[in-house]
């Protein structure tokens, strides 16, 4: 029952709208942030690792593991994704555009953070992108995914991590 209110009611669609461009804005600001601040991210990668250390760490030993042997290592790379990724999946949130694949790229990112020992305010992204991933289409009810996704799929192109349906399909 939840989940077909989720799904297919216009009013919750309007919420979700809500929930949509807040995070967008929350992701677009903090990537132009880091862009134009000139973000290095070895430091909080370093933070990250010895937070891995103690009776009782913040970080677990294999995602320290990750960190030390992969994403140091790969600074730049993952400083570039971060980036550019928070700004990406910020615009896309905001249109409505791709918005269960942009959901879903945000989410990783949160959980990376969560992972890295850093609480701020990912678990409230958490908790309203699990809302616009399950409510599926209907999140992009009222942004370009009403007119892109029936385009695409005139198309025969397969669009993951959409589920629901929109009004007109």
């Amino acid at each position: 029952m939840l989940n077909e209110l989720l799904r297919n009611n216009k009013i919750v669609a309007m919420i979700l709208t809500v929930f949509r461009v807040y995070l967008g804005y929350a992701w677009l600001t903090a990537g132009i942030g880091k862009i134009t601040g000139g973000f290095e991210v070895s430091g909080f990668l370093n933070g990250a690792i010895a937070k891995a250390e103690g009776a009782h760490p913040a970080v677990q030993g294999w995602w320290a593991v990750f960190l030390e042997q992969f994403a140091l290592p790969n600074h730049e790379f993952f400083a570039f994704i971060v980036m550019w990724g928070e700004v990406l999946v910020g615009i896309a949130l905001i249109l409505g555009l791709f918005t269960n694949v942009a959901a879903f790229g945000g989410i990783l990112m949160n959980f990376a953070f969560l992972f890295s020992g850093t609480v701020s305010t990912n678990p409230q992204m958490v908790l309203l992108t699990i809302f616009i991933l399950v409510a599926g289409a209907n999140a992009g009810r009222y942004g370009l995914d009403r007119w892109v996704v029936p385009i695409i799929k005139k198309q025969g192109i397969k669009f993951p991590l959409r589920r629901g349906r929109l009004a007109h399909q």
